[in-house]
């Protein structure tokens, strides 16, 4: 049985991922975080032009290295004018942050830009981030899944590929990094995966977070004999679970581990032998830079980028040759899918 995808959305995905069919993607479409880390680094106020200047840097040095790179509109063009010319080119369509004043954490598009506009600039693929509980409250949750469906309906009317991210939280559970919320999450990522699967979103790629915290499994190197909640086959168990949820293809999301920390997690997702198809890579790459950035200047970035950046980057390609699997695999492989013209 063949799958049917349009030919704009089938070509962009091409685009974005590499000959083997993975994501080996940079993500750098942080915006209010990031200007705080630099001005922390630099000693005072970062402005828009240390943001801008060090996603440049970024992009020049690692995207001969990366299938495609994540951005923002507010602080990322210069970047992506300067990609590898192979390199897609995915784009941030949320608001950065949320009103913490506010119950929900309701998202919010940038009023100035449209899918269109976007894909009249080259975009080759819309990102949208939205914090997700499944277990809010229904009338909250009702309202986020009209926002996702109403974006996934006008990435679907312009046939531009709509990647979808899921960060889950606990009004409850406020401790995001404790053990008590990671033994939450593997419950909270499978029920939001179950969701936002559903044909409605138009969703085509869903880029989630890694069902445990690597920290709390037994075991680990990460662990390093601390607390933990799960076992490793526990965790396996969890990765497993979690996948076979989805009917359309998935990444993983970083989510600011260390690069040591993410490797050794996506060598697990490996073990599991989940069909993931790459990865969204953002401060696990890059952000050991910052504090470069910010001590010695834009020449001190570029020269660890190019050495210890690029090295990240060949690392990660080569765990994901072995760990992952290529998005058309999904659908059974590239000869099963039915490319379709728009008219």
């Amino acid at each position: 049985m063949s799958v049917r995808i349009s030919k704009g959305k089938y070509d962009r995905l091409l685009k974005l991922s590499n000959d083997r069919g993975l994501f080996v993607a940079t993500a750098i479409d942080q915006r209010g975080s990031l200007r705080k880390s630099l001005g922390r680094a630099l000693g005072g106020e970062a402005d828009g032009r240390h943001v801008a200047e060090f996603k440049r840097l970024v992009s020049e040095e690692l995207t001969p290295y990366s299938s495609a790179i994540l951005l923002d509109p507010e602080y990322g063009w210069d970047a992506a004018a300067v990609r590898h010319k192979d390199t897609g080119l995915l784009i941030a369509y949320e608001e950065t942050g949320y009103d913490a004043t506010e119950k929900g954490r309701l998202p919010d598009l940038l009023p100035e830009w449209s899918v269109r506009r976007y894909a009249e600039k080259g975009v080759d693929a819309i990102k949208i981030l939205m914090y997700y509980d499944p277990d809010d409250d229904e009338k909250i949750n009702t309202i986020k899944h009209a926002f996702i469906e109403r974006v996934g309906a006008e990435c679907d009317s312009v046939d531009i590929p709509f990647f979808f991210e899921a960060v889950t939280y606990s009004d409850t559970l406020t401790d995001s990094a404790g053990a008590e919320f990671a033994k939450a999450k593997p419950e909270k990522v499978k029920k939001y995966m179950q969701e936002f699967t559903k044909p409605q979103y138009k969703i085509d790629v869903l880029k989630v977070e890694v069902p445990i915290n690597l920290k709390y499994v037994a075991g680990t190197r990460a662990n390093a004999g601390g607390e933990a909640v799960y076992t490793r086959e526990e965790a396996i168990a969890h990765f497993k679970d979690t996948a076979n949820l989805t009917t359309v293809p998935f990444i993983y999301l970083s989510a600011g581990v260390t690069n040591e920390t993410f490797i050794e997690t996506l060598e697990l997702a490996g073990e599991a032998g989940v069909p993931f198809s790459g990865v969204l890579c953002g401060r696990a790459t890059w952000q050991d830079g910052v504090e470069i950035y910010g001590k010695n200047g834009a020449e001190a970035l570029r020269a660890w980028l190019k050495e210890e950046g690029v090295r990240r980057m060949i690392h990660l390609g080569e765990v994901l040759a072995k760990a992952a699997t290529p998005w058309w695999d999904f659908y059974g492989g590239r000869d099963k899918i039915e490319v379709m013209e728009r008219r």
